[in-house]
């Protein structure tokens, strides 16, 4: 079976909406990851960290057609280029993937992800893709949380978890850090 990571970037009152800013990112916020904190660079130690437990990535829509145009060509994310991809979406075609980034899947349902751990392979980890983590959350999908929450709060923004009403799941913390510019590097798995 196939471990489903979630790793992202969030505030403090969990907002993983904008954190690099850019085209198509409506609240006034946007880029909060890159403004007003000094730079740690143990702080994003995490991210290096991952490359090793990473056999495969998973997107959703939105957050694929934003990544594969830059991605790809990118030296700061060399080391995903030829690994596994899976978009998880109900109106992305076939056409619409981006050639020369590695083998790409398009998942239709919660149910072919459901499938996909199934299978044999390493962990697939899910950058992004806010809307689709709190779906596969909500269906007991996801299997660990890799977070590096920052010390700002927001108000606007997606949130990385629901807010309906719905059975408590409950983490176990595996890893914490704390760094200077007060970010908080927080790994928790998710109890079954």
């Amino acid at each position: 079976m196939r471990d489903l990571v979630y790793t992202g970037f969030m505030s403090l009152d969990g907002v993983v909406d904008s954190p690099g800013g850019g085209p198509g990112e409506e609240h006034r916020s946007g880029g909060w990851v890159v403004k007003d904190l000094d730079f740690v660079p143990e702080a994003w130690s995490l991210k290096g960290e991952e490359l090793t437990d990473t056999t495969a990535l998973m997107f959703g829509r939105r957050s694929y057609e934003a990544f594969a145009p830059v991605w790809p060509g990118s030296e700061d994310h060399a080391d995903y280029k030829e690994l596994p991809k899976y978009v998880v979406s109900t109106t992305l075609s076939d056409d619409a993937l981006v050639d020369g980034w590695g083998p790409t899947t398009i998942l239709r349902s919660t149910e072919d992800v459901a499938a996909l751990k199934e299978g044999e392979g390493g962990a697939i980890f899910i950058h992004g893709s806010a809307e689709l983590a709190r779906r596969l959350s909500d269906a007991g999908l996801i299997d660990q949380y890799n977070l590096l929450v920052f010390p700002v709060l927001l108000g606007a923004g997606k949130s990385l978890f629901g807010r309906a009403d719905r059975d408590k799941h409950l983490l176990t913390l595996r890893e914490s850090e704390s760094y200077s510019n007060g970010i908080l590097k927080l790994v928790y798995d998710v109890k079954r």
